[in-house]
C-alpha cells in the first residue's frame, strides 16, 4: 500500500486498470451463461460482478448460489435495470437497489457505505452477492471496489487490480475520481489511528 502521505489520483487508478490483465478462465458455468446471454464473473470470493442478463435470470442466479443482488442501476430509464425486491422474492434472494446513472457527474459516493454493508452482510452470512449494473463494467465495479476498500482495507489500486483480474471492468472517469477521494480519506483516517 502507498505511503499514507501520498495522494491517490484518478490517473493512478486508471494506470492500474491499464496494467492489469484480465484472466480468462472458462468454466462450465460461464460457457452455459454465455449461451444464455449472461455475463457474470466471480471477482472476489463470494462477489460476482455482472450485467443485465445475469440480473434478470433468477434460475441461473439460484443455480450459482447467489443469495443477494445489489442493483447499481435501478430504474426504468436508459441503461438501467428494472428489477426490485419483489422481482427476487420468489427466488428467496435479498435485494438492494441504487438509482444511479453511469455519468461521470453522478454521485456514487453516497452509496459506498450502504453498498459495502450490504455486501458484507451477504458474505458474513455465508452467501454470495451479484453486484450488477447494465453492462457490469462501471457502476457495479465501483461499488465492489468501495467494498474492498472499506471492509478489506485495500487501497483503490489494490481493489481495482483484484477485481480486474477476473473481469474487464472500467469505472467512468468521475467514478475513478470518487474512488481516489475515498482512498485519500481512508488513508488519512487510518494514519490518524
Amino acid at each position: 500500500m502507498a505511503n499514507a502521505q501520498e495522494t491517490t489520483t484518478a490517473r493512478d487508478i486508471l494506470t492500474a486498470i491499464q496494467k492489469t490483465q484480465v484472466k480468462i478462465r472458462p468454466s462450465p458455468e460461464s460457457s452455459h451463461a454465455a449461451g444464455l446471454g449472461i455475463s457474470m464473473d466471480e471477482c472476489y470470493p463470494g462477489i460476482y460482478i455482472g450485467d443485465l442478463g445475469a440480473a434478470k435470470n433468477k434460475g441461473f442466479l439460484k443455480k450459482m448460489g447467489i443469495t443477494h443482488v445489489l442493483n447499481t442501476a435501478q430504474g426504468s430509464k436508459f441503461a438501467t435495470v428494472d428489477t426490485d425486491a419483489d422481482y427476487y422474492r420468489d427466488a428467496g434472494i435479498k435485494y438492494m437497489g441504487m438509482k444511479l446513472l453511469d455519468f461521470p457527474s453522478a454521485n456514487i459516493t453516497q452509496y459506498f457505505d450502504s453498498g459495502a454493508m450490504f455486501i458484507e452482510e451477504a458474505l458474513s452470512g455465508g452467501g454470495k452477492v451479484l453486484v450488477h449494473c447494465f453492462m457490469g463494467i462501471s457502476r457495479s465495479s465501483t461499488i465492489a471496489c468501495a467494498y474492498l476498500m472499506l471492509k478489506k482495507r485495500m487501497s483503490a489500486v489494490e481493489a481495482i487490480q483484484t477485481l480486474r483480474q477476473n473481469r474487464a471492468i472500467y469505472p467512468n472517469d468521475g467514478f475513478l475520481q470518487q474512488l481516489a477521494d475515498l482512498d485519500n480519506k481512508l488513508k488519512k483516517e487510518r494514519s490518524n489511528l
